[in-house]
């Protein structure tokens, strides 16, 4: 049995109005993932579980820009962290 495929993984995204597009911050298995997810906890940050959009998020390397065919699922999944954020107002 592959270990790897039970181990919690997670990216995280960062994104501002004067990017040309989306860039990974962060991505890790295991710990590390538990890490990431404890600080966007820690400070509010909204977590979406998407285990597809992870596995491909993490083929990239750290600050490297989403690759255009992820636009369209990443600008869903920032919506959704608007919403979460309009919500909390």
């Amino acid at each position: 049995m592959n270990n790897e495929k039970t181990l919690p993984r997670a990216a995280a995204l960062s994104y501002h109005e004067n990017m040309a597009a989306p860039k990974l911050t962060a991505k890790g298995t295991g710990k590390t993932a538990e890490k990431i997810l404890s600080l966007a906890q820690e400070y509010n940050i909204p977590i979406q579980k998407d285990p597809s959009l992870v596995a491909l998020l993490s083929q990239l390397e750290i600050n490297e820009k989403i690759p255009q065919e992820l636009y369209e699922v990443v600008a869903e999944v920032f919506a959704f962290i608007y919403q979460v954020d309009q919500g909390q107002r």
